[in-house]
């Protein structure tokens, strides 16, 4: 299995991230893969590593380096956008609105694949974070709108604006996975990596940064196997269904954790599995030329499931105006964990959340 780190980093103020319409009265709820890479590709930028950077990334035909979206966690309780097989659980009563859970617990994630079930007497949905949280606690954030104004160097201009943010509540923050192709990239990239992530916790990333917004502190890291350090029990079953099998099936079930943008010839069976697209646009952030519109582009988002006879790989697309003096590359690696095809389904056991005291 692929090196793998999850990082946890804690926000030590607002941060503004950007929705798909633009709109700044609206802010979205996780930190994007793409994104997350443009960061960071900035940050070489500034380091004076670019070049190498892109080479073993961007313009490599397979990646050495692939990031996950940053998705919310509070305290022990780790968010994350469920696989769409088995979300929204279709067999439960409509007490609880679990379509409304954008986010759910890993450790839920991990016992529905394993059979467990869930007691709609337990669990809720925070609708500020969209995230299904331990009923009668909140989840780790909430969307306000803080206004400002712009005043001109003669003191006579003012300009009010308004921009929606992120506020987290105390122990709340984001993690995400680095994913290493090889033992080799990741001696070669980690301690850079490290850095341009302290350089980013500094300077802060998304929106608002010269307010002081999208600044953040690296709270936790763990390294391992990625599957086995999400899906402990579900690996397990995996592996123990794959053994009695006498190896992988042809075609395997594989749960994206990153935007996807499917390289020339993968093994996908687009006649199977359940995924959803997102359309993704933005502006060029460029010493040459700041602010241009990037080219539209089309991505396997988060939480889908996919059917293939591989692990999926992606790549990365050019997605510079027409005419841009550089190349201006959005991020579709893939970071998948591999899952059964259709949750275990021993005799169902509930799924209880943490005491109160562990995760408020």
């Amino acid at each position: 299995m692929n090196s793998a780190a999850v990082v946890k980093i804690r926000p030590t103020g607002a941060w503004r991230i950007g929705t798909d319409s633009g709109a700044r009265d609206r802010v979205g709820l996780h930190y994007r893969s793409d994104a997350l890479y443009s960061a960071v590709t900035l940050a070489f930028l500034r380091l004076g590593q670019l070049d190498e950077w892109l080479a073993a990334t961007a313009q490599a035909p397979a990646a050495e380096v692939c990031f996950s979206s940053c998705f919310p966690f509070v305290n022990d309780l780790i968010y994350v956008t469920p696989p769409r097989t088995i979300w929204p659980p279709l067999s439960l009563s409509a007490k609880v609105r679990w379509k409304g859970a954008r986010f759910v617990p890993l450790d839920v994630v991990d016992a529905l694949l394993s059979g467990g079930s869930l007691d709609d007497a337990l669990w809720g949905v925070d609708g500020a974070s969209e995230c299904l949280v331990p009923l009668g606690q909140y989840g780790p954030y909430r969307p306000a709108v803080r206004t400002a104004a712009a005043v001109d160097r003669a003191g006579t201009g003012l300009e009010p604006h308004a921009a929606a943010c992120l506020e987290f509540v105390a122990g709340g923050g984001f993690w995400f996975a680095i994913v290493f192709a090889t033992v080799e990239a990741r001696t070669r990239w980690w301690d850079p990596l490290q850095t341009a992530l302290r350089y980013l916790g500094d300077t802060g990333v998304g929106g608002e940064r010269s307010r002081g917004w999208g600044r953040f502190e690296i709270a936790e890291v763990v390294e391992g196997a990625l599957a086995p350090m999400l899906l402990p029990r579900a690996s397990q079953l995996l592996a123990a269904a794959e053994a009695a099998q006498g190896g992988a099936p042809a075609d395997s079930s594989y749960w994206l954790l990153s935007l996807y943008i499917p390289a020339s010839g993968e093994p996908v069976r687009w006649d199977a599995g359940h995924y959803s697209l997102v359309t993704r646009g933005g502006r060029v952030e460029s010493p040459q030329a700041p602010g241009a519109l990037k080219k539209l582009q089309n991505m396997v988002a988060e939480g889908s499931v996919l059917v293939a006879a591989a692990p999926p790989r992606g790549r990365a697309s050019n997605v510079a105006p027409d005419g841009f003096p550089h190349p201006v590359y959005r991020a579709g690696f893939a970071v998948a964990a591999p899952i059964l095809a259709q949750p275990f389904v021993p005799a169902a056991v509930p799924v209880e959340p943490a005491p109160a005291e562990e995760v408020a």
